[in-house]
């Protein structure tokens, strides 16, 4: 059997999310809370929290993905605030529910996204 792994969704005319495969998109319980949000088109990019919860700024979509991916890291980690993330399942839910399932999301593969570290901790890997 192969490790799990992360998987982009697609809109393409006759493609289907793999059997067993698990959605960790927005707006599903497993989406990651902080979204990236052009300021103009092109940027500069906010990352948010929620509707009004500024977290950072960056010039580059790409830096800003990885900020959002860190935040959400640092958020549900067990030793975060209780506060950090309220809504966000625990980690028990997540190694439970996710182990050994590919997650997908719409974030490009060959970008961070918040499913990789879904992934780390379902299996085993986070630190």
């Amino acid at each position: 059997m192969s490790a799990p792994k992360r998987i982009q969704l697609r809109r393409t005319a006759g493609w289907r999310k793999p059997e067993g495969a698990v959605s960790v998109a927005r707006p599903t319980k497993w989406g990651n809370p902080f979204r990236v949000a052009p300021v103009h088109a092109g940027g500069p990019f906010d990352v948010v929290l929620g509707e009004d919860g500024f977290v950072a700024q960056s010039t580059g979509l790409a830096v800003a993905r990885e900020i959002a991916v860190e935040h959400f890291r640092r958020g549900i980690h067990p030793a975060a605030p209780k506060d950090s993330l309220p809504d966000y399942p625990l980690y028990a839910d997540i190694e439970r529910e996710l182990r050994g399932r590919d997650l997908a999301c719409w974030c490009p593969l060959d970008q961070q996204c918040h499913a990789d570290v879904l992934l780390e901790i379902a299996n085993g890997a986070a630190s």
